[in-house]
């Protein structure tokens, strides 16, 4: 497919963000933000609470106007959003399958598929409210892949989730990316549980502090005054945990445990055809 001449010639590139500002009265929420997404890319925002992360995310998605800078998206560029809350009135009978069709008609196959991608296929007849954390969390990353988006974003994805179940959920995007060749942008108000999948971290906090691979950010002067000299030793210690901690790459997706084989850090991005995308 042709790439417009305004967009560039990069047929992976799906978002460029370049001195991305955003305002409120007078105070910036964030500013001087650069940043790119690759197909088949795993970049992270990280920061402490107020830093920008979700603004900048909005702005991505449309939701924001920016004040300065420019966001450019690649044609037809197909976006699925994955909400950091979504509140469910308890005491209305819903069923997973109804849910995932709640704003837009989908074949009952397609709804079966998603399920099955996050690996609660065996839900779709389940009450919503009677899913733990981990269910939840994994009915609403198939809710965002039914429209087969070239572009996931995840704001702050384990919300309500145990520890073990936040590692499961991270191995399951990094599993979802290598399948679909997706590029996707997570939100994390910490390192330690995402650095394992991501390819690359901005650490904002109003501005971008520093950028580039985990470990070279967890190591950086800039990230250790944010968040403390002994957060790179707890990196150091989470990986080594975390790289003993897998099932087989093949083992079958469950929603109770560990979903697959760590992706090696700094991975590089994958190479794709940018041809299907769809409008949102």
């Amino acid at each position: 497919m042709m790439r417009s001449e305004k967009f560039g010639n990069d047929a992976d590139l799906l978002v460029d963000i370049a001195g991305l500002g955003v305002r409120r009265g007078r105070k910036w929420l964030v500013r001087g933000v650069d940043l790119t997404i690759r197909r088949g890319e795993i970049v992270t925002l990280i920061g402490p609470n107020g830093s920008g992360k979700s603004t900048t995310a909005k702005s991505l998605l449309g939701v924001i106007a920016p004040d300065e800078g420019q966001i450019r998206r690649a044609p037809k560029l197909t976006v699925g959003y994955v909400p950091q809350q979504l509140t469910i009135d308890r005491t209305m009978p819903l069923s997973v399958s109804r849910f995932m069709a709640l704003t837009a008609r989908f074949p009952a196959d397609a709804i079966n598929a998603a399920l099955a991608e996050t690996g609660v296929a065996h839900l779709a007849g389940a009450a919503l409210q009677q899913l733990s954390g981990g269910e939840f969390q994994r009915v609403l990353i198939a809710r965002a892949l039914i429209r087969k988006p070239d572009l996931l974003v995840f704001d702050e994805p384990v919300q309500g989730v145990d520890f073990t179940g936040e590692i499961a959920i991270y191995d399951l995007i990094g599993q979802i990316r290598d399948r679909l060749d997706c590029g996707i942008l997570l939100i994390s108000h910490d390192l330690h549980i995402v650095m394992a999948q991501t390819d690359r971290v901005l650490c904002l906090n109003g501005h971008v502090c520093c950028s580039g691979p985990p470990e070279q950010v967890a190591a950086s002067e800039a990230y250790q005054r944010l968040f403390g000299p002994r957060a790179s030793e707890t990196l150091a210690v989470y990986r080594h945990h975390h790289a003993h901690s897998h099932a087989a790459a093949d083992a079958p997706l469950s929603a109770n445990s560990d979903d697959g084989e760590e992706t090696p850090l700094s991975q590089p991005a994958r190479t794709g055809t940018a041809s299907g995308h769809r409008h949102a």
